[in-house]
């Protein structure tokens, strides 16, 4: 699966669209960011897509994580999180 990773400069509209579309097509979005900044653009998006996909009868949930990465051979916390259709 493809990860969707936000930056602090993400526009919040664009990665809500990603978000929605990945949805969309396979039930499951898997988004992930690095940083105060990053988190806080990665949560409004994923409230504009939650508002997206509710106009369509899809409901979502989220399951935050944290998760290790490595960049540029340093290794990173990042936040993940996890967005499913409720059932």
């Amino acid at each position: 699966m493809n990860v969707i990773k936000v930056s602090a400069r993400s526009r919040t509209a664009a990665v809500a669209g990603a978000i929605a579309g990945v949805m969309r097509e396979v039930k499951r979005a898997e988004v992930q960011a690095i940083g105060a900044g990053a988190v806080n653009q990665a949560i409004k998006a994923i409230v504009i897509a939650k508002g997206y996909l509710a106009e369509e009868g899809v409901h979502i949930i989220c399951d935050p994580s944290f998760v290790d990465v490595e960049i540029d051979s340093q290794e990173r916390t990042a936040v993940r999180i996890v967005v499913e259709a409720r059932e």
